[in-house]
């Protein structure tokens, strides 16, 4: 039996952008907090600002009704807060990140990296013993 290379198994283990695409939009739409809160964390934005970044990085539409209860309770949970900003003679309702969303986020990472590391050793252990 031949043996591949690593580069032959990274090739095999390439997958099309439509597939990763996919992947990314199921990630977002069911961690949409978290999503919302890392976008946050990046620049302060207001939601018609987060509605036009999630469209052209994720190519989701979000709309209105999903998004402004979701920033609310991000903020009534302690995760956003906001002020007001008048530009242009409109009055937008910012929104920043705050500590305690920090450590959401970095703990949403570390939980992922565990479980993705876990998974990775379990199924290197399942080969091994075949």
């Amino acid at each position: 039996m031949e043996e591949k290379s690593a580069s032959d198994l990274s090739k095999a283990t390439q997958m099309p952008e439509s597939f990763k695409t996919g992947i990314v939009q199921r990630l977002f739409r069911n961690l949409l907090d978290l999503m919302i809160l890392r976008i946050v964390q990046t620049e302060p934005m207001w939601g018609y600002k987060i509605i036009k970044h999630v469209e052209e990085q994720y190519r989701i539409k979000l709309r209105h009704s999903a998004l402004y209860p979701l920033l609310k309770k991000l903020e009534k949970t302690g995760f956003l807060r906001s002020r007001k900003e008048t530009k242009n003679g409109r009055i937008r309702k910012v929104y920043e990140i705050t500590s305690k969303g920090i450590h959401l986020v970095q703990a949403y990472s570390e939980v992922l990296r565990e479980e993705t590391a876990r998974s990775a050793d379990t199924q290197r252990d399942k080969r091994s013993k075949e």
